[in-house]
């Protein structure tokens, strides 16, 4: 049995200034007097620490082990890339501290739509939405999901290739069980997340403990003229940034979960400053490892970096790589989903999505329904279609949206002034940070206008699904039929199913 959580009157459509009130404003959740246990409720069962796991375990991929190359090959040489190493850690940092300052002043999950919805309204929060529920997200999941399916079964059929049949096989395998995993507990997701985070950390630690050994054992060749200027690309400096930023996303992804929150005011800022320092460091440190044992050309050269770092230091032990990253993407596609679920879960609450979205089990207290929606579609883009492709065409509005969400918090410091704000950040850090995600999408317009101009085109046919969907009480017939009740409706009710 499912219940609907709570939902209030006039949501994502009918809450305007017109009317008193503010776009995106949600009531306080009522009890469902029929429910067994008072109010069917997502619990805060997210701690400090599984908070930090969420984030670092989303951060921390894949790429950091198989191909951190992009800065390098971008910057020129060793010195300007971990220069670009650093200055994009502390540029996203300025991103996670305006998000802390939006996630307790706004203590609603759903992230980047929740900041936009509460900013701008419901038509350009909704264009958001669409693009991550038609294409962002499930090819996102697709895509960390075949490097889960690669990396486990790679130890098994060396040195042979692993056959992309069996590759898919392990795919699904890997997708399924992420997903009925956060369908059955959210305490065991977070356990589950936290264990994944450690296993990351112990990967990188296995790589930045002998690389600094060597390093302090005189091992610096590779530094020598490491901020050689002849070397320096001017041009492909702003790539090379983009490549860092990429690296670093994830660090908003705490932000989709603050209704689960323990004492979110304190919580979302600590997890988040604390998150970010150990990500930065494990970034520079293990480049600086990497650099230790690997020359420039070494590391460009290599396939997976990782596993040339583990053969040259540790010889037979560079098996277990692949499983250390098979484990981190498993980690990734974990806390991902998680996160996932809760925009659409609050995105069904604001009524932009099927009300069955927001039913949450009554016994397990999952929004059952909001996690199992990406199964399907993420299945068929597995199968069918190139899912790099549509990465490439949707990657950047990720960034787009990210900025007008930070500019989001500039807006409302002028328009909503009495707005609780229990953490605030100096007003230059979401400046900064605005500004550098809009130069990312400019960027992207500049070196790849083709595939840009996709992407935009795709996301933009939210505008018209937004009336047809959410605006418009008098549907046509057959849209009426083929739809039945599932389209949002402007009713607050509970509902449950048996």
């Amino acid at each position: 049995m499912t219940r609907r959580s709570v939902n209030g009157e006039g949501t994502g459509v009918n809450n305007t200034p017109q009317n008193g009130g503010h776009p995106g404003d949600t009531p306080v959740p009522k009890e469902d007097p029929d429910s067994p246990h008072g109010k069917v409720e997502l619990k805060k069962k997210v701690t400090l620490l599984r908070g930090i796991s969420i984030i670092i375990g989303t951060i921390i991929g894949a790429g950091i082990f198989i191909s951190p190359k992009g800065i390098l090959k971008n910057s020129g040489s060793v010195g300007i890339s971990l220069v670009v190493w650093i200055a994009c850690g502390v540029l996203s940092l300025f991103g996670a501290l305006s998000y802390a300052e939006l996630g307790t002043s706004i203590k609603k999950s759903g992230g980047h739509y929740t900041y936009i919805l509460e900013a701008f309204g419901p038509q350009m929060a909704f264009i958001r939405l669409w693009a991550d529920i038609i294409a962002i997200r499930p090819a996102g999941l697709a895509v960390i999901s075949l490097a889960f399916g690669q990396y486990i079964l790679e130890p098994i059929f060396m040195p042979c290739g692993v056959p992309e049949i069996a590759i898919k096989l392990a795919t699904s395998i890997g997708i399924t069980s992420v997903m009925y995993l956060n369908s059955m507990s959210t305490s065991w997701t977070n356990r589950i997340q936290i264990l994944l985070t450690f296993c990351k950390l112990l990967a990188v630690a296995t790589i930045i403990v002998p690389g600094l050994y060597m390093l302090f054992k005189g091992e610096t060749r590779n530094f020598e003229n490491a901020f050689d200027v002849s070397n320096i690309k001017l041009t492909g400096l702003p790539l090379a940034f983009y490549s860092g930023m990429y690296a670093y996303s994830g660090w908003f992804y705490l932000n989709f979960v603050t209704e689960e929150v323990e004492n979110p005011e304190k919580t979302v800022p600590l997890a988040i400053c604390i998150s970010m320092a150990i990500v930065t460091s494990c970034y520079v440190l293990t480049n600086v490892a990497y650099y230790t044992v690997m020359s420039a050309e070494e590391l460009l050269a290599s396939q997976s970096v990782a596993v040339t770092f583990a053969e040259k230091t540790m010889g037979n032990f560079s098996v277990a790589v692949p499983v250390f990253v098979a484990l981190s993407c498993f980690g990734t596609m974990n806390g991902c989903l998680f996160a996932f679920s809760r925009m659409f879960y609050v995105a069904s609450r604001e009524g932009h999505l099927p009300e069955v979205l927001s039913m949450i089990h009554v016994r397990r207290h999952t929004p059952l329904a909001a996690v199992i929606i990406l199964y399907p579609m993420t299945v068929f883009q597995l199968f069918v279609g190139d899912i790099y492709s549509l990465l490439n065409f949707m990657s950047f509005l990720r960034w787009l949206f990210i900025g007008v969400a930070v500019l989001g918090l500039i807006y409302m410091r002028y328009t909503r002034p009495d707005m609780p704000r229990p953490f605030k950040v100096p007003l230059f850090i979401p400046a900064i940070f605005s500004l550098t995600c809009f130069f990312m999408v400019f960027l992207s317009l500049y070196s790849d206008p083709v595939n840009t101009g996709i992407g935009f085109a795709i996301s933009l046919t939210g505008i018209p699904a937004y009336y047809i969907f959410i605006v418009f009480d008098r549907r046509p017939k057959w849209l009426q039929k083929s739809l039945g009740n599932t389209l949002p409706t402007r009713r607050s009710h509970y509902m449950d199913f048996t």
